[in-house]
């Protein structure tokens, strides 16, 4: 690509009012682009005949292998469709002719792709089956409700339990690709009328993916009762005031405070901050792990994109809401490549990703029955505080694909779109 300009005009805080260099129709500040129409960015990535870099293979190859090394790592879905697939090979093919070096390093790219496609079908195929036996334990659980066991019978350590609920978290993260937030937020450009382009096969399913998982602890939570942050606050867990009233609540009231939604969520920003800060110096996987409050940075990636046009009003592409983005999924990406350190326990994974989950209305209902101080319950009360029937996990009440607002409570997601 050819180099940015030379020289450019000091940063301004008023972004559009500071002063513009122009070169051949795109604009720049303190040396980054920052707008330009979409003909001139193709102009200035094309060969002129000043720069024609293509007329010199060996001195371009390397920089080609590693831009389609960096794609493959980044974004191997891209692949998935055959004619990707089938212009890699070519390019790679291309470059490898005559020289055994950039051979061996095509062929490690390949290899490389293909082993990544390999794990993120099996992750999709895990899924399914999950999903599957989600269900399957419920028509189990229908039939025979006293064989229902809960999360103390399986671990009364919440340390563990701590542990365990990482692992999931950090396993649904690493999924996620970085083109998922774009892919899920960023609607076609109505002035972008090429109907030739790669349709998009996966679009945002690792994302949704997580989001069904961060809806399951939520009610997870509620139904199992558990000291997990994600789901006291929800309704079914706050009205229990007898049980309230006998607990010392200071922790939770430091873990109330942490997540105030006033000022934005001011107090959770800040916290993040500092983990965020210290992950950076950190030398150990637990130190450097950060897990973020997940519909929070959902809707601050949305509403980015919903604040910040796509094009100016002179008809140019704005490249500073893309480096924006590109500066928030960069972090998100930094926190998803952490390894957890924990030791993995499948009896509780097992438990956390298939129990059955009481729905909104069945939580309300199992929070409503009160035990009989003499040991005898009236035929009314007993009929209205009947056991409620678990269900599956709620489907996506948040999916990414709708437009949030900032959430009330923490375990609150955006609703789903009619």
């Amino acid at each position: 690509m050819p180099q940015t300009p030379h020289s450019a005009g000091g940063y301004n805080k008023n972004f559009y009012q500071a002063k513009e260099e122009l070169y051949s129709g795109l604009y720049y500040h303190d040396n980054n682009l920052a707008s330009g129409s979409l003909e001139a960015l193709i102009r200035h990535l094309l060969p002129t005949v000043d720069y024609y870099p293509d007329i010199r293979l060996r001195k371009i190859a390397p920089k080609i292998l590693q831009l389609l090394t960096e794609w493959t790592e980044t974004f191997p879905y891209d692949f998935r469709d055959d004619r990707m697939m089938r212009s890699l090979k070519d390019l790679t093919h291309r470059l490898s002719t005559g020289d055994e070096i950039y051979r061996k390093a095509a062929s490690q790219l390949s290899q490389g792709l293909i082993r990544r496609l390999t794990v993120l079908s099996q992750y999709e195929e895990a899924l399914a089956k999950i999903n599957a036996t989600v269900a399957e334990r419920l028509t189990v659980l229908k039939a025979k409700a006293h064989v229902h066991r809960d999360i103390l019978s399986i671990c009364n350590d919440p340390f563990t339990l701590a542990q365990q609920l990482t692992h999931i978290e950090l396993e649904r993260l690493s999924y996620i690709g970085p083109e998922e937030f774009v892919q899920a937020f960023v609607q076609k450009d109505p002035v972008d009328n090429d109907k030739g382009h790669f349709s998009d096969r996966k679009k945002a399913a690792n994302l949704e993916a997580y989001v069904d998982w961060f809806n399951r602890l939520s009610y997870l939570v509620a139904t199992e009762i558990c000291m997990v942050r994600a789901g006291m606050n929800m309704s079914p867990v706050s009205r229990l005031k007898k049980t309230w009233s006998k607990v010392k609540t200071a922790k939770f009231d430091i873990l109330e405070h942490q997540m105030d939604p006033s000022g934005n969520f001011y107090n959770y920003r800040t916290a993040l901050r500092g983990a965020t800060q210290r992950s950076i110096t950190a030398n150990s996987s637990r130190e450097k792990m950060v897990i973020p409050f997940f519909s929070l940075l959902i809707k601050d990636i949305y509403f980015l994109n919903e604040s910040c046009a796509n094009r100016l009003h002179n008809g140019h592409i704005n490249f500073q809401k893309l480096w924006e983005l590109a500066k928030q999924v960069s972090e998100f990406m930094s926190w998803k490549a952490v390894q957890c350190p924990f030791d993995k326990d499948r009896k509780i994974l097992h438990y956390l990703l298939t129990a059955p989950v009481y729905s909104e209305d069945a939580s309300r209902g199992s929070a409503s029955r009160r035990p009989s101080i003499r040991g005898r319950v009236p035929k009314r009360e007993c009929l209205q505080n009947r056991r409620p029937e678990p269900t599956t996990p709620a489907t996506c009440q948040s999916s990414p694909l709708t437009r949030p607002e900032y959430p009330r409570s923490p375990g609150e997601m955006p609703p789903a779109r009619s």
